[in-house]
């Protein structure tokens, strides 16, 4: 079979991706109509489509025997703590992977969910901004990659001065590759030594052209790290000891492209934040498309913040955090 044969053309593509969203909406019906009781217009306004598209996706539903998987134990378990953190948070779509154990690492299980949400999301021409960590690193491995015509990539944070598979340009460039698209870098260090060599950068430096195009991006996806001494900002040296303890003591619970905030989404006053190399925290929470990508028991206060910081419209972590998040938000 020739290479050619193995190609698959954009019209499959949007064919798939199409599929898999009327998949989504498809579980999600059914479960507000079986087990919810919700009616058929009440379903129409939650998911935002037309009611004749419930009655499909109904129908569909009891024809291919989904209702009976749907109400089965571990997917209604998923699908209603979606719709509950939905509703908590005022989050317009929620996808929460499920974990092998309560204690099992969530990493690699919302990576492979990120990865295959954005793949599903890319269309030609689209404009897309990427933070960084390891979550979004493991998504990597789940994209699928194909040709995106136009599809234009930008890293939203500057690098670290050695080689790593953690690198935001590293990722940025890989992600770039597996669907053949134009990469912009900040070609800077992450965190700069103050905010006037931060500002020269910018102005002097060819940087200027990167940040204005991060202000007419069609989806970002970023990850979330909690102040920890664990976290990839403190093993990487980015944030120094004594200055996670200053921020810790303003309030500091997780960043977002190095920028950090508090747990109420304020960015915190501190000289850290005017020093990192990132497009601003209010061009990103402006795109059209805002995915946030986290999980873990030590960052339920970090990805509380992040959800107020920049309104995600999609949020997707495992079921633990999922729960935790529930509680978090008093529900």
């Amino acid at each position: 079979m020739s290479s050619d044969d193995d190609k698959t053309t954009p019209a499959a593509a949007d064919q798939t991706r199409s599929a898999k969203r009327n998949e989504r909406l498809r579980r999600r019906a059914a479960w507000m109509y079986y087990v919810e009781e919700m009616t058929q217009s009440a379903i129409a306004d939650a998911l935002n489509i037309g009611r004749v598209s419930v009655v499909r996706l109904l129908s569909e539903a009891r024809a291919l025997g989904e209702v009976r998987i749907t109400v089965s134990r571990q997917t209604a378990e998923l699908a209603g703590l979606e719709i509950k953190l939905q509703r908590a948070w005022e989050i317009p779509e929620v996808l929460i992977a499920p974990l092998s154990s309560a204690g099992a690492d969530p990493t690699a299980a919302i990576g492979a969910a990120t990865g295959q949400y954005v793949s599903d999301l890319l269309r030609p021409n689209m404009k897309i901004g990427l933070g960084w960590g390891r979550t979004l690193i493991h998504s990597l491995n789940y994209l699928g990659e194909r040709t995106v015509p136009g599809l234009s990539v930008v890293s939203l944070v500057g690098g670290i001065t050695r080689v790593s598979r953690i690198n935001p340009a590293e990722f940025a460039w890989q992600f770039a590759r597996a669907y053949q698209a134009d990469c912009l870098l900040i070609a800077a260090p992450a965190i700069v030594d103050s905010a006037a060599t931060k500002q020269a950068l910018i102005e002097r430096c060819g940087l200027g052209e990167v940040y204005a195009f991060s202000k007419s991006l069609d989806a970002i996806v970023v990850g979330v790290g909690a102040i920890t001494p664990a976290a990839t900002i403190s093993l990487l040296g980015l944030l120094k000891p004594e200055e996670r303890a200053a921020v810790m003591a303003q309030g500091a619970v997780g960043d977002i492209l190095c920028n950090l905030f508090d747990a109420q989404g304020r960015l915190i006053d501190h000289a850290i934040n005017s020093r990192v190399m990132s497009a601003p925290i209010a061009t990103i929470a402006g795109a059209p498309i805002r995915v946030v990508a986290a999980g873990g028991a030590q960052k339920i206060s970090a990805i509380a913040g992040a959800i107020r910081l920049t309104r995600p419209t999609t949020l997707i972590t495992d079921e633990v955090t999922a729960a935790a998040l529930l509680e978090r938000a008093g529900a």
